[in-house]
């Protein structure tokens, strides 16, 4: 069930991360272009938050079940001052959970103005800083807590 699991959450990370870039993109051009909101826009801004939110449920039952998180809650101080057990243990779960928390907040305070312009405005910053926190908290191949590409 874990290994299932990690490689489907390594590779839906590719569907949220390419669904995040087309909102982010389509969002800040709406929004400096003065553009209304579409069927469109929304589709893709609600597909966005659904992927999104899809890969933290997922990530959360990893998280449970993950030897690795499990080392980190058997001697905490000891995992704390080891590089990839911080942060498998926290700086992942963390940032993620920030990241989907500004999604979220970007694409329900967006619901609830009329005015188009700062509908495509709030998906712009909150996902945006969202995306910038989900590229961050990534463990990718170059990087020090690596994992494979899928």
């Amino acid at each position: 069930m874990y290994t299932g699991l990690l490689h489907l959450h390594s590779s839906l990370r590719y569907v949220v991360l390419i669904l995040l870039i087309i909102a982010v993109v389509k969002a800040w051009m709406n929004w400096q272009g003065n553009k209304d909101f579409t069927a469109g826009d929304k589709k893709i801004y609600l597909f966005t938050f659904i992927a999104s939110h899809i890969q933290l449920l997922i990530g959360l039952v990893l998280y449970f079940v993950s030897p690795i998180v499990d080392q980190v809650y058997t001697d905490f101080g000891a995992a704390m001052k080891n590089q990839v057990l911080r942060f498998w243990g926290v700086e992942h779960f963390v940032g993620m959970l920030l990241a989907i928390i500004l999604i979220t907040v970007g694409y329900s305070s967006s619901k609830k103005v009329a005015d188009a312009i700062a509908k495509h405005k709030k998906i712009a910053i909150f996902y945006t800083i969202g995306l910038i926190i989900i590229l961050v908290s990534i463990p990718w191949p170059f990087s020090s807590v690596a994992r494979p590409w899928f």
